[in-house]
């Protein structure tokens, strides 16, 4: 007979733990590493289009003008986004996230590469910002696809007590990308003349990318299937019956899960490409600044938001979503003025603690994000519902926020107006979380494969089950 000694169930335990530790780990490593590339390509265009696209592709306008023209293709990639959500949402809820995953990757990684080879228009006139919009129409469908996937996997695997932490990791893939991308920008600038990097030194980045796809890919492979998703999948099949589309039921039963994420997002999303890629353009051509004082900054603060995004996550597991998430809202709304006021003291100091902190304080809205819309839906339209959620907003938030903050600019002269637009964008992020539920500790497992799979009076996204 088994020894039924203390000793023994305690080894039992732990060798039963070890394995399902050591998958969630796999499984956060490899969503982190394909998330880090996808938003390194996502991420490099926003930079290129501050810095060069409004001379090689709209070189005949005034400089102001010719930057927004570059950060208008930059937004069109934000109009894709929802599209490539809904898409892969519905087909990601079908099909199961990895296949969905391994395909966002690619498609991601082929148009950044073709960007790197693209002629410029004193090559080919018209058809270079045509192919330019094209190429950033697939990077927008691409990432619109990729979060939702990312985060869910991860969201799925693990428990629901260190949800938060876990999913976050998928998170800090975002400001990893954009870490990567500004170093690459940053060594360049550093290097070689603004004459060299016009001229070819901006393709190399972008053709990197060819490779980290490549590192991307053969990690995201190795990854297994959400196992609830696959428990769904069972249950359906144990228990046929007629299904609509996730996206029908998203809209029928959780259409304001799906209003509060878009609201939830606006603050967030808004602010991060003020400080990410507007603060670039505002350095550069209304202070006349060199542009390696900005990339320096974004860079450092890109380190420390990459730092404390897992810590935002794991504060939300013992003290909810919500209150980390309205934290950094009203953070941000407040830090839009001081935002500015250190950029126009035109230090180093100044402008690394402006971008810093700002970042910081998304991180307390970002990193809880994951966990927080996972918790929102149930599993049969999880990923539709958590995707079309976050990428609605992207268009109206973060893909305007660059195009809006330097139009303001232009008009005023002045950072006033665009501090009141970060603030009021908080401001609706602010309420959509105030209205919200929390929803830490709920149960991502749910009845599935019945025609109210997203009905929140279901076994899944109404319970709320403390483990």
């Amino acid at each position: 007979m088994t020894d039924p000694t203390p000793g023994h169930s305690s080894g039992a335990a732990e060798s039963a733990e070890q394995p399902k530790r050591t998958n969630i780990l796999r499984v956060v490593g490899a969503s982190m590493i394909g998330t880090t590339v996808e938003w390194y390509d996502f991420f490099l265009y926003g930079s290129a289009a501050a810095l060069v696209f409004n001379k090689l592709f709209f070189p005949d306008y005034d400089p102001l003008v010719g930057v927004m023209l570059a950060f208008a293709t930059y937004a069109i990639g934000f109009v894709a986004r929802p599209l490539g959500g809904l898409v892969f949402g519905h087909f990601g809820d079908k099909l199961g996230r990895k296949k969905l995953l391994v395909l966002s990757l690619l498609l991601m990684g082929a148009a950044t590469f073709l960007m790197g080879l693209l002629p410029t228009y004193a090559s080919i006139g018209i058809a270079a910002p045509l192919l330019l919009i094209f190429l950033r129409l697939v990077q927008g469908f691409a990432v619109g696809g990729e979060w939702g996937g990312a985060v869910l996997i991860v969201s799925e695997h693990g428990d629901a007590r260190r949800r938060g932490f876990w999913a976050s990791w998928p998170q800090a893939g975002v400001p990893a990308g954009n870490l990567l991308a500004t170093a690459v920008l940053a060594v360049l600038a550093t290097v070689q003349s603004d004459a060299a990097f016009e001229a070819w030194g901006w393709r190399i980045p972008f053709l990197l990318s060819g490779v980290l796809v490549g590192i991307g890919l053969w990690i995201r492979l190795a990854v297994e299937e959400s196992p609830v998703f696959v428990e769904a999948v069972k249950k359906a099949g144990d228990n046929p019956a007629p299904e609509k589309a996730p996206i029908v039921s998203v809209l029928r039963y959780s259409w304001r899960e799906v209003l509060i994420a878009m609201g939830a997002r606006f603050g967030e999303n808004a602010s991060y490409y003020v400080i990410t890629a507007f603060v670039l353009t505002y350095l550069t051509t209304h202070l006349e600044l060199p542009k390696s004082l900005g990339l320096n900054a974004v860079l450092v603060g890109s380190a420390v938001h990459f730092a404390v995004i897992p810590f935002w996550g794991w504060l939300s597991d013992i003290v909810g979503r919500r209150v980390v998430y309205l934290f950094g809202a009203v953070g941000m709304g407040v830090w839009a003025f001081a935002f500015f006021e250190l950029l126009d003291t035109e230090s180093s100091w100044g402008t690394i603690a402006a971008v810093t902190v700002g970042l910081v304080l998304h991180g307390a809205m970002y990193s809880p994000q994951a966990a927080f819309f996972s918790e929102l839906f149930g599993t049969k339209v999880r990923y539709s519902g958590a995707s079309i959620g976050y990428q609605l907003a992207s268009i109206a938030a973060g893909g305007l926020a660059p195009l809006i903050a330097t139009a303001l600019l232009s008009s005023t002269g002045a950072s006033v107006a665009i501090s009141l637009y970060v603030a009021a964008t908080c401001a609706i992020t602010i309420v959509a979380v105030y209205v919200a539920k929390e929803t830490r500790g709920r149960s991502l497992v749910d009845a599935g494969g019945s025609d109210d799979a997203g009905d929140p009076r279901s076994t899944g996204a109404g319970a709320t089950i403390e483990r």
